[in-house]
């Protein structure tokens, strides 16, 4: 995998780049549509693709191995032919699982144990089961495991659990030395900054992580509750720390606006279920703010969805229709919502990198982030 940095803004750490893998170029920044099971909810591949047009998509090992299994999957040629998608994949390492199943989960040295949220049966998650389980499912880009502490933890909790992470990282690192990919292609590891909202463990958590060399970093444990002015200070702080020629992850971050700011800051990639869950909910994000198609005042609203969009759904489709499929509980409207917000957020990282190539980021997004906030 190679990491190219085209541009850096001068009035902030925003930068384009280029990431390139065995299933093709990621241009960077770069938002990620979130596909837990091998399926970006309520969207087809085809339309990711050629309406969206997704550089890479994300899926996660902890549901992947519950269901299908990886049984399945390596029978399959692995997700890319299982779910029929020719370009780069990136997958959670289940960690996160650790943090969300906090009631049916036992977190030791050796790994985490856990009961399936369908069946209630018994399983346990280690550096190196997740490592195996990444390998069956053949994404490009794989997580290291690790522990998500929750908002707000303790000082010694988070810095135990930062140190395990730090340990089990090595475990994983160890386990991909002695194994091999499946597919033909290659997989690349991120380590995952932790260390809550403390600002030495996060900056000790950094220095650890950069200090494995790794194809690319991520930054883990935010957007679980901390004010965002605490998630950005946090972002600052470790995108001074890790290399600069190595692509930089957010995980499950976040807001458009939340985008923006972290981009001004160093971050390339991020991912995120906003898009696709608020669509389902009737929420739309657009140029114009955020708006609520179940509102009344769309009723006989017939321009369009969306004049500014760049999803055919946008100009095709009225916002009365959309408005019209949502009261009366058509799946066609969870669709359109979909396709619209994924375009929505995939325009809006591209267009941030073109200010950024411009030399121009930081004023377009002071300019843009407030219309982008408010209600429609």
């Amino acid at each position: 995998m190679q990491f190219t940095l085209e541009a850096q803004d001068p009035g902030s750490r925003a930068r384009a780049g280029r990431l390139t893998t065995d299933h093709g170029v990621i241009e960077t920044p770069i938002f990620m549509p979130v596909g837990t099971v091998g399926s970006v909810k309520a969207v087809p591949q085809r339309d990711l693709a050629e309406d969206i047009n997704a550089d890479i998509i994300l899926g996660n090992t902890y549901h992947l191995y519950l269901r299908p299994g990886t049984h399945t999957l390596e029978q399959a040629g692995g997700l890319h032919r299982f779910m029929h998608w020719d370009r780069p994949i990136l997958t959670d390492s289940g960690g996160f699982q650790v943090y969300s199943l906090a009631d049916n989960r036992k977190i030791k040295e050796e790994g985490v144990t856990f009961r399936s949220h369908i069946d209630g049966s018994k399983h346990l998650f280690s550096p190196e089961t997740s490592m195996d389980i990444q390998r069956s499912i053949g994404a490009d880009i794989i997580m290291a495991f690790d522990e998500c502490p929750p908002y707000p933890s303790e000082y010694g909790y988070a810095r135990k659990s930062m140190e395990m992470t730090h340990r089990w990282l090595d475990r994983c690192i160890a386990r991909l030395a002695e194994t091999e990919p499946l597919y033909g292609h290659q997989q690349h590891l991120f380590p995952i900054v932790q260390g809550s909202t403390f600002k030495d463990l996060r900056a000790a958590s950094a220095e650890a992580i950069a200090e494995r060399g790794a194809a690319g970093n991520a930054i883990g444990g935010l957007s679980v509750g901390e004010p965002h002015d605490e998630m950005y200070a946090t972002c600052d702080l470790v995108c001074g720390i890790l290399p600069q020629d190595k692509p930089r992850y957010l995980m499950g971050v976040g807001t458009p606006a939340n985008i923006l700011e972290c981009i001004a800051l160093g971050v390339d990639m991020f991912d995120c279920v906003m898009p696709t869950r608020n669509a389902r909910n009737g929420t739309l994000f657009t140029w114009q703010g955020v708006m609520n198609m179940k509102n009344a005042k769309w009723e006989n609203d017939f321009s369009p969805l969306d004049p500014e969009g760049t999803s055919p759904v946008d100009t095709y489709y009225s916002r009365a229709y959309v408005r019209h499929l949502f009261k009366a509980n058509e799946l066609l409207g969870l669709y359109i919502a979909s396709v619209h917000n994924l375009a929505f957020y995939l325009d809006l990282v591209r267009t941030a990198r073109k200010h950024i190539q411009a030399g121009d980021f930081r004023e377009w997004k002071d300019r843009v982030v407030p219309q982008l906030t408010a209600k429609v």
